[in-house]
């Protein structure tokens, strides 16, 4: 399981927010830190709208200020290589992949809105590195085009679900589009989830997902337009126990046709057939003579049809853990 920290631009235009931000991701566990590669002259024309949980600033101007030089990409890289986890990064453009290259990203993500740039998954696919293609704004003829463009030259291609709703409700958030996933392209498959808890992410790895992504941030209180869409580095660390647990449970088989597995357990809370008052040696056992008490080292209830009606071969005091020994069959 690949668990991917998506920083995004929670960073602010701040490279010691993003290096910082770097060193939380990894103390709690993610494989992976992504952040996204704005070149506004490149992607954006000026007077493109925001989107509409973030109208603070003009779009343009904002990826203008949030937008990393080529030697603070490089520090970002760095930060990421000296706290042991991978650096991934969103091209919003071909000329934001060419600075990745030349930065040495890890690998990619396609992101949602980048699904029909075919020019630009074109160019992210000759670089030959992984990439991760998320599938929030598009139709089954939309990611099949792009998976196909994918498939032309990726090492490796994980399809996300994903769905562009800030913050995402449950009803939206499509797991049921894992399995149509994997059916349909044959591809591994996870979730970039945008809820506000680690819900959906948990029953993602349950249904297959081997890549969750989540929104990373320091703090909810930061100024942009992700941090208060994203989780802080405590919860985030809940997340990645969680998905190791099911990990875990998943890869871990129990046998339930090895009793003995829970002999000891067995023994301490099941319960025994025993007299429920002084039996002589001879009587013809009834059921009223009789009660189910622990421990469960003697005859077990569901052997009750066996013993009512049997003789005893001895006298029974009360509490008495009944065995097999214990009975004869009636004298004729």
């Amino acid at each position: 399981m690949y668990i991917l920290a998506e920083i995004g631009s929670t960073h602010d235009g701040s490279l010691g927010i993003a290096c910082n931000s770097v060193k939380a991701a990894a103390a709690v566990g993610s494989d992976g830190v992504k952040f996204q590669t704005h070149i506004a002259d490149a992607e954006s024309i000026r007077d493109a709208p925001p989107p509409p949980f973030f109208d603070a600033e003009p779009r343009f101007d904002y990826f203008t200020r949030t937008g990393f030089s080529e030697p603070e990409w490089i520090a970002v890289r760095d930060s990421c290589k000296a706290a042991g986890v991978d650096f991934l990064s969103s091209p919003f453009s071909v000329e934001a992949v060419d600075l990745l290259e030349r930065v040495g990203v890890t690998k990619y993500k396609i992101p949602s809105g980048e699904v029909t740039n075919l020019p630009l998954i074109k160019r992210v696919v000759a670089t030959g590195k992984p990439i991760f293609l998320s599938s929030g704004m598009s139709d089954w003829k939309e990611l099949d085009l792009a998976v196909e463009t994918a498939l032309q030259g990726a090492s490796e291609v994980t399809l996300l679900q994903c769905t562009s709703k800030y913050p995402c409700p449950y009803e939206d958030v499509g797991l049921n589009v894992l399995t149509e996933f994997r059916e349909r392209y044959g591809l591994p498959v996870g979730l970039s989830d945008h809820t506000n808890t680690n819900y959906a992410a948990l029953a993602a790895v349950t249904l297959g997902a081997v890549v969750i992504e989540k929104h990373f941030t320091l703090s909810q209180n930061l100024y942009g337009s992700d941090a208060e869409h994203s989780i802080e580095p405590d919860v985030f660390r809940e997340l990645v126990q969680g998905i190791r647990a099911i990990e875990t449970m998943l890869a871990t088989d129990v046998d339930k046709s090895d009793i003995e597995t829970f002999g000891e357990m067995k023994r301490v809370f099941e319960k025994s057939i025993v007299a429920a008052l002084n039996i002589e040696a001879g009587a013809l056992i009834t059921r009223e003579m009789l009660a189910f008490k622990k421990p469960g080292t003697g005859m077990s209830p569901a052997e009750l049809e066996s013993v009512v009606g049997a003789q005893a071969a001895r006298a029974l005091p009360v509490d008495t853990l009944i065995s097999k020994a214990d009975l004869e069959s009636p004298s004729q």
